[in-house]
């Protein structure tokens, strides 16, 4: 019985100890078994006490009355699927007639308290049916990223969620995006991982970096273009501006509107494109939106006119020449003069870290989801890299990207630096790098024979 005893109080200790210093492995040994048992033995009490049960059929009521037997009690929404994950569980459930999906959001943080479980979200599936994603343990405290994701062609996993899901950027569904966020705030740690993620794949990769190119030349060796002050940066925009208008010429070209080409080959964006005809997509990183808006005299002023003029036509028409802007800065707001509203208006995609004030929260949000401002300025400082991602649709989530360090950005870069592609309308802005010189591996020392 000792030995039992002692057995206990190991497996105690260790569950504890890894709850403490490990948390997913916590969950993963014990938590998720623990969490599953709770919700199992306490879930129709506390969907009474949450108010999301209904009373019993009028039916069920007579037939007992007729019998003499007890009262049916309150019916609570069936469970569906209880499936575990990594980071949580996934409850979907089927509502009751007279029930509603904002019933079970509202309830979602009394459902958290009741359950036992860190986070609760939730999300109608179609009528009548609700997910209830639940997360066991703070996964944004120390990100890791999943080893399997999903991925697509112009689809990156860059951030995990706070419900534990994977947080994509997809350039097809979103094709330009602003990114806010103060200093030390983990801005740069998300652009480098847009564009560690970027580098593997056939899209080429265009900078402008007006701090001297201090964030984006590092990374050169994957880069198209790279521009680090406001004139190279001018001229490179025309320069993208007429690789557009010539792409879309391609497609004027092969657009195939005769009577006898089926519709789904009628093309209208290089999507529509047969593979040997289709034009390379273009992502265009813009660090530091505001050195390129200021201006001190007529002469700048007239060249951030041109800037932003041109950042404004991308904006507008180029997704369809496969053409995606991420655009990067502290603010964004109307002081930066004429045409910035125009150009947020186009922005469809807003992430914000943390910000010093409320203004600059209602920069990202307060045209499309006002209820994630708050939540924005709330960011604690010591939490670098968690961000608020919304878009045109109003909904939101806080996410926080993986750390990637310079040195790995760098090595992805290069390693992936054959994947360039020749974009001929860019060319005089393609960083001169020298070459690689390989590094010779350690010399090993054998041991010393006997003598």
């Amino acid at each position: 019985m000792t030995w039992l005893l002692a057995l206990v109080l190991l497996v105690a200790a260790a569950a504890g100890l890894l709850r403490w210093r490990r948390p997913a492995w916590y969950w993963l040994t014990f938590g998720v078994t623990l969490a599953a048992l709770r919700l199992l033995v306490r879930y129709g009490s506390v969907m009474d006490a949450c108010g999301l049960t209904v009373p019993p059929p009028r039916w069920r009521m007579r037939l007992a009355r007729m019998t003499n037997r007890d009262m049916p009690g309150p019916r609570a929404p069936r469970i569906l699927r209880l499936r575990p994950t990594r980071t949580g569980l996934v409850l979907r459930i089927k509502l009751r007639p007279g029930q509603d999906a904002f019933d079970v959001a509202a309830s979602t943080d009394r459902l958290r308290h009741s359950f036992g479980l860190y986070g609760v979200s939730s999300r109608e599936l179609r009528s009548g049916i609700v997910e209830l994603r639940m997360t066991g343990y703070d996964v944004l405290k120390r990100v890791h990223m999943p080893a399997k994701t999903d991925p697509a062609p112009m689809r990156i996993p860059v951030a995990l969620r706070e419900d534990g899901a994977v947080h994509y950027r997809d350039y097809r569904a979103i094709p330009h995006a602003l990114t806010l966020g103060a200093t030390e705030s983990g801005k740069s740690v998300y652009l480098r991982n847009l564009v560690a993620e970027l580098a593997p794949r056939d899209v080429g990769l265009v900078g402008i970096d007006c701090k001297q190119g201090v964030e984006l030349f590092p990374l050169a060796r994957r880069f198209s273009a790279l521009a680090d002050n406001p004139d190279t940066a001018a001229d490179l925009l025309d320069a993208l501006v007429d690789h557009m208008e010539g792409v879309y010429q391609t497609i004027r070209a092969h657009q195939g509107v005769a009577s006898a080409i089926p519709d789904a080959e009628i093309a209208a964006d290089i999507w529509d494109l047969p593979e040997d005809l289709r034009p390379v997509p273009i992502v265009v990183l813009v660090d530091e939106v505001a050195e390129l808006a200021l201006f001190a005299n007529k002469v700048e002023e007239k060249r951030r006119d041109r800037i932003i003029t041109a950042l404004v036509r991308l904006a507008q028409l180029g997704r369809a020449a496969g053409v995606y802007l991420e655009i990067c800065g502290q603010r964004f707001g109307s002081e930066l003069g004429k045409g910035i509203t125009m150009l947020r208006a186009q922005l469809s995609g807003r992430t914000a870290h943390r910000v010093n004030d409320e203004t600059s929260a209602n920069m990202a949000f307060g045209d499309i989801a006002p209820d994630a401002v708050l939540a924005a300025i709330s960011i604690p400082a010591e939490l670098r890299g968690v961000a608020i991602s919304g878009d045109s649709t109003g909904g939101w989530s806080r996410i926080r990207a993986p750390h990637t360090s310079l040195r790995k950005a760098v090595n992805i870069c290069n390693r992936h630096a054959d994947r360039t592609p020749d974009l001929p309308e860019l060319a005089p802005f393609r960083p001169v790098l020298p070459h690689l010189t390989p590094v010779p591996a350690p010399a090993v020392e054998s041991a010393p024979s006997a003598a």
